[in-house]
């Protein structure tokens, strides 16, 4: 437990049976009634974000999330499973846990991993990741210069809009959080 006097940026508070982060927060103390909090919150699993206030000084319940690098070793049914690099703990985690991640995630790739109370709550990717290209149609002849994409097929299965340039084999950029081509990378 601590009170609103506490709250950080980041900070995880329990809330009616919800995890939800602290995006910011802001004491304010009006000229007349009691001090408050005005906070905006994100719900750690379905991400929505919601402005709350608190009175100053209210009691509010800090959960624990621990956030641990892990590496992803394999896919197993409908789980991913994942393992601590300190402890070597092997970790089996949802799809739905996953998220959209699990397109842009290779066998022996590290991601964040955050646990509360035993319960894997989501995994963080880093914003980018390098990627072979599997699949991808051959660009004509004098189409360089309209700027035009083409789909191309990741080695992790996923697909997404390059350049008409990018060919088979080539390794990519793309960003975790919408797919989006970033740029070739040097062989």
């Amino acid at each position: 437990m601590a009170t609103t006097n506490d709250l950080k940026n980041g900070m995880t508070l329990s809330l009616d049976g919800q995890l939800w982060t602290i995006v910011e927060f802001q004491h304010v103390k009006p000229g007349k009634g009691g001090a408050f909090v005005r906070t905006t919150l994100k719900n750690v699993v379905s991400g929505k974000v919601v402005d709350k206030t608190f009175n100053a000084g209210v009691k509010v319940d800090v959960a624990t999330v621990d956030k641990r690098e892990m590496q992803y070793l394999y896919h197993d049914g409908t789980d991913f499973v994942f393992m601590d690099m300190e402890t070597y703990d092997q970790l089996h985690i949802g799809e739905a846990t996953v998220g959209t991640g699990a397109s842009y995630l290779l066998e022996n790739a590290t991601a964040t991993v955050a646990v509360h109370e035993g319960t894997p709550l989501y995994v963080e990717l880093p914003a980018s990741v390098e990627l072979a290209i599997t699949y991808t149609e051959p660009g004509l002849q004098g189409d360089r210069s309209t700027g035009g994409t083409k789909p191309a097929t990741l080695e992790t299965g996923a697909t997404v809009q390059v350049p008409l340039f990018v060919s088979n084999g080539e390794r990519v950029k793309v960003d975790t959080r919408d797919g989006r081509y970033l740029g070739r990378v040097g062989s």
